[in-house]
């Protein structure tokens, strides 16, 4: 019976308040919260909302710790979750005697909180900081982010609440016990729980979030934004037992700017509408909250199209060789841009490598001249996609022939063509080398072979022969060879 009558007033002091403190809370703040501690602030304006109290004597004691069930009790009043007609949730630690069976019903139906493995919910046990951050993040419905990779060295891979642990990192509301540690096995004491509890529901208003059912989909399929820190986009399952499945999506502001957002969805039903959306998202301030508003739209960006010739790389900090002029026209040969605007690669260690941009879809050839006297054309496709921002470019240098050179120290043997293979290509070899050049004269494939191949010693590779294609791209022959060859290392 004794312990019955500490449970109820535990509640009472930490949930409602007594009458001594809460008057102190609205009048002067609690004795031992002095304006200089970072939880004061939250812990003055929860006990003045009732939210949480202090004890008899007039304090609010901040380092003490809370239980599970006192917890359960504060979260259920903040988020204002109803507790009538709630399902029992079967623990068998907390019967409907119990002063927080109500809110540990509400939370438990919700799917907010689990009991222990073993049928129990410990509602007298202390509650540890992880299990806050996992409890917080579900309770007010904030964005879960996956797959975290950051600094709490004392939060292992294997931690179930390593998750809701980098969502309150991410969000911005705590940054540990050091800047290292998180201390997740700790108990969260009485302030530290106000400010996480206060900060949630501060960050709450400023997130926007978009559920699948609002566009009369089933899910959200792909869901991407531009290269942009202005805002985060976090997809999020409703449903507990599907945490994989994209049924909202929250957008989480960083700073002020405008982004691109795009996603797409599984429609419900058979429908006409589009499964897809594009949006500019404006990301401001205005008297000091986040303001985030969605512009739909079908721009496309000109996008960049790489045009490198064979992959080659500047040695030893040679200068880099420029283009003179690129040209652009048809796959049918009608010009389109006798001289397009270019520029150098970024990655400056790349050479004969220049960027064009494209701002219509279609099939082109680009040529360029180069600086040295060379010249090289490249095929390019550009397709439009609607539901992004860029086209998306395909860049294929041609070859109107090719040399292929295979390991001098092969021991290729004689190599064989098959019956026909002139009339696609011609294939000739350098005398006493493993050096081939191959002329395309028509559309196809063949094989070369390396019947008498032999892995030389001090060796593993064996080769097997050479894929010869040959396509045509615009009005222009392209090669493609590439080597038959694998590994023959037996492991004893």
């Amino acid at each position: 019976m004794k312990n019955k009558i500490i449970a109820v007033l535990g509640a009472i002091l930490l949930v409602c308040g007594f009458p001594l403190s809460s008057v102190a809370a609205d009048k002067a703040g609690f004795p031992d919260v002095p304006d200089s501690k970072h939880f004061a602030e939250a812990v003055n304006d929860l006990a003045s909302r009732n939210i949480i109290g202090g004890y008899p004597d007039g304090t609010f004691r901040p380092s003490e710790s809370i239980t599970r069930g006192q917890a359960a009790a504060i979260i259920v009043k903040l988020t204002k979750l109803e507790t009538t007609n709630v399902k029992d949730p079967k623990f068998k630690d907390v019967s409907t005697a119990n002063g927080y069976y109500k809110a540990i019903a509400a939370l438990a139906q919700k799917g907010v909180i689990n009991g222990y493995g073993d049928g129990r919910f410990g509602p007298n046990d202390s509650i540890t900081r992880a299990q806050m951050a996992s409890i917080i993040i579900k309770a007010f419905e904030l964005p879960l982010y996956r797959d975290p990779d950051y600094g709490f060295k004392d939060v292992v891979h294997k931690n179930g609440h390593r998750d809701g642990i980098y969502s309150l990192y991410q969000l911005g509301l705590t940054t540990g016990t050091s800047p290292t540690t998180f201390s997740p096995n700790a108990s969260i004491t009485r302030g530290q729980a106000a400010k996480l509890l206060k900060a949630a529901e501060d960050v709450k208003p400023g997130i926007l979030t978009m559920h699948a059912k609002d566009f009369k989909w089933k899910r959200f399929n792909d869901v991407s934004k531009t290269n942009s820190d202005v805002f985060d986009v976090v997809a999020d399952s409703e449903i507990p037992s599907q945490v994989n499945l994209k049924t909202k999506i929250h957008i989480v502001p960083k700073k002020e700017g405008t982004a691109t957002l795009t996603f797409s969805g599984a429609p419900s039903s058979d429908t006409d509408d589009k499964n897809y959306r594009k949006y500019y998202v404006h990301v401001k301030k205005v008297k000091g909250a986040w303001d985030i508003s969605l512009e739909e739209t079908t721009d496309i960006y000109s996008t960049p199209a790489e045009l490198w010739m064979h992959y080659e790389r500047r040695e030893n900090n040679e200068a880099f060789i420029d283009a003179e002029s690129i040209s652009l026209s048809t796959e049918e040969g009608e010009l389109v841009n006798e001289r397009v605007k270019f520029e150098r690669c970024e990655n400056d260690s790349l050479q004969y490598c220049h960027v064009i941009y494209f701002d219509q879809p279609g099939k082109f050839i680009a040529t360029v001249k180069y600086m040295d006297g060379k010249e090289m054309r490249y095929y390019v496709t550009s397709t439009e996609h609607k539901d992004q921002f860029y086209y998306y470019t395909h860049i294929t240098p041609i070859k109107p022939n090719e040399v292929l050179q295979i390991w001098d120290g092969a021991l290729l043997g004689k190599h064989v063509l098959p019956k026909g293979s002139e009339e696609i290509a011609t294939v000739t070899r350098d005398p006493g080398t493993n050096v081939f050049r191959i002329t395309p004269k028509k559309t196809g494939e063949f094989f070369v072979d390396f019947p008498d191949s032999k892995v030389a010693p001090g060796s593993h590779r064996i080769y097997y022969g050479i894929t010869v294609r040959v396509s045509k791209l615009g009005p222009y022959l392209h090669v493609y060879a590439a080597v038959s060859e694998e590994d023959d290392m037996v492991f004893d």
